[in-house]
């Protein structure tokens, strides 16, 4: 199978026929989830989500970084629209899309987190099924500094480290390191160095190959569904959230004070 890597913001790896590499590339923005990013990985996941060959899918980011979540820049843009509900609407359905369909992906999934992984990045890590994470790594879930809420990656995060962890991070925005990302959960594997991080993949690989791709299929099918599987109906309110906090509530104030490099009017 050969895997079309004319891509603007994600490059492939196809190191063999059972194992795919994509790398978040946009450095400009830290890997930000923009329009362009979302499309290039709906785009990739086309191509491959189908396939009996394609084993694993290994995620990460370029430069060092991981994925800085939503680009703010685009948000931005949402009140300069000619409807910004709509505006908003789009943007936030077309992430929560996303993090479903990385969730419910036949393939197993490995999310390789260096440097950061905020925000919206953070969800995009806690919907694969394996992370692997640099102890120096930072994690944020920064929503509620700039007036946002976490909504379409919620369930994500709960998933990966259950309630009460999520619950804390959500309404804090705790900054935290990866081998703080290990006491939380949300990391299953731990490096420091390049080699340990292969170490680990190649173990990890050796042993989804050892077992039978169907079983592995079918138990994903399993567990999305004792998971009460993402369906529309909560993408929708959380698009209905996103657009009511950053049209009629605080994101608008959050979002300028970013962009114009101020404190919001609630710093205290």
């Amino acid at each position: 199978m050969v895997v079309d890597r004319k891509f603007n913001n994600i490059s492939i790896f196809n190191f063999n026929e059972s194992w795919v590499n994509v790398e978040f590339n946009d450095p400009s923005s830290k890997n930000a989830l923009s329009e362009n990013m979302i499309n290039d990985l709906n785009n990739f996941l086309d191509q491959i989500e189908s396939s009996d060959k394609i084993r694993g899918i290994s995620f990460k980011g370029s430069n060092g970084m991981f994925c800085s979540g939503a680009n703010l820049k685009e948000i931005n843009e949402i009140f300069e629209s000619s409807d910004p509900k709509v505006k908003a609407h789009d943007i936030s359905t077309s992430i929560g899309k996303l993090l479903k369909r990385i969730q419910s992906l036949p393939q197993v999934t490995i999310m390789v987190v260096e440097g950061a992984a905020m925000a919206g990045g953070f969800g995009i890590m806690c919907a694969g099924d394996i992370s692997i994470v640099h102890s120096k790594a930072k994690f944020s879930l920064t929503e509620t500094m700039i007036g946002l809420t976490p909504a379409q990656i919620s369930p994500y995060v709960i998933k990966k480290a259950g309630f009460a962890n999520a619950k804390k991070i959500m309404i804090t925005a705790e900054r935290f390191t990866g081998a703080e990302a290990k006491e939380y959960k949300l990391a299953d594997y731990l490096f420091n160095s390049t080699d340990e991080l292969n170490e680990i993949e190649k173990k990890l690989k050796k042993q989804i190959l050892h077992c039978a791709p169907k079983a592995i299929i079918e138990t994903k099918k399993i567990l999305d569904i004792a998971f009460e599987r993402i369906n529309q109906d909560f993408i929708d309110y959380a698009s209905k959230n996103f657009v009511d906090q950053i049209v009629d509530g605080e994101g608008r104030e959050g979002i300028l004070s970013f962009v114009e490099k101020r404190e919001p009017n609630w710093r205290k």
